[in-house]
């Protein structure tokens, strides 16, 4: 009997001795995991918190009263900042670009023609820029791609070389595929030799907005897939509507999106914002606060942008749409958040 006891007491004792080892295992993956996801955190933390920015402006406007709706915004060569937007004019959207030198007060510069809308801005290695936005006809919409070879150019609307992307995904008659962003400009070495990958949304089966990436190789050929793993991530939320708009920033050596989606089809009170990590091929839905408690958040954007005064700044744009805005703060909301890489 002793001998026994001794002999179940020794594989208690190992098992006792494996189950720590093991549990301190997990402990340690648990204190690492935080650490892989850190960039994820920290960029959820700074847009979510419009209360705690260095500075913000609601309802933005620039300087002949047009509203600055789905602004992104660049670094200006010239010293201070772009932003590309569209307003409506009562009888159709225009793109416009604007100036600053602070990030909250803008100075009209351009007008880049009727009946275009939800425009996205890219500087080239080179010094020209990249405008891609979506473009209708009153029948249908698709994406404009324009190359200009320098700043004065852009200020000018004088393009070097112009695209219309033929529909990949949906029927050109039917349906509209458009709202592109641009993740990179790539010159080998120029416009003429080049590639341009772009992120835009389709109608799918006239239904309802889903996501698809596309690349322009050499201003002349264009081919496109479809973003299954995000729509599926974004639908995972219980999703009944569209997934629009998106941007694209490397923030602390990790490729992030953010995306905007729908709830409920039709309803422009459900709209929010998350953000996709394509590396785990997870979404984060994010909780933003405002001042007065806005809850509905369109056309997100962000950028990594050199701070006013010095520092750099990660600058967010949102589209807050007058369905379940606070007072005040419906419309275009630039803010921006000083931080140390």
């Amino acid at each position: 009997m002793i001998k026994n006891s001794a002999h179940f007491f020794s594989h208690g004792l190992f098992l006792v001795v494996l189950l720590v080892g093991i549990s301190l295992l997990f402990a340690g993956c648990e204190k690492t995991q935080p650490i892989k996801d850190a960039p994820v955190t920290e960029l959820k933390s700074i847009i979510e918190d419009v209360r705690g920015a260095t500075a913000y402006r609601y309802n933005v406007v620039d300087s002949a009263g047009n509203k600055m709706d789905t602004a992104k915004i660049i670094a200006d060569p010239a010293g201070g900042y772009m932003a590309i937007s569209h307003t409506y004019t009562g009888a159709y959207f225009e793109v416009h670009l604007a100036t600053s030198t602070d990030l909250l007060n803008w100075t009209f510069k351009q007008s880049y023609g009727s009946h275009t809308h939800q425009p996205y801005l890219a500087a080239a290695s080179n010094g020209g820029f990249v405008l891609a936005n979506e473009t209708d006809n009153g029948l249908y919409n698709w994406i404009q791609v324009r190359y200009y070879n320098n700043r004065d150019d852009l200020l000018a609307n004088n393009p070097a070389r112009t695209f219309a992307v033929p529909h990949t995904q949906v029927p050109v008659l039917q349906w509209a595929e458009g709202t592109p962003n641009i993740y990179s400009v790539t010159l080998n070495p120029d416009i003429d030799h080049s590639t341009i990958d772009i992120g835009f949304h389709y109608f799918k089966d006239g239904n309802v907005d889903r996501q698809a990436r596309g690349t322009l190789t050499d201003f002349t050929t264009w081919s496109s897939q479809k973003e299954t793993e995000i729509d599926g991530a974004l639908v995972a939320f219980g999703m009944k509507g569209n997934i629009g708009d998106r941007d694209n920033i490397h923030f602390r050596r990790k490729s992030i999106n953010i995306h905007d989606g729908q709830f409920i089809a039709g309803d422009f009170d459900s709209w929010r914002a998350f953000l996709w990590d394509g590396s785990t091929k997870t979404a984060i839905q994010l909780n933003i606060r405002t001042h007065k408690g806005s809850q509905t958040f369109a056309n997100p954007t962000f950028t990594l942008l050199p701070a006013p005064g010095g520092g750099q700044a990660i600058v967010v744009t949102h589209f807050i749409p007058s369905e379940n805005s606070a007072p005040g703060e419906a419309g275009e909301l630039i803010y921006y958040k000083k931080w140390k890489e």
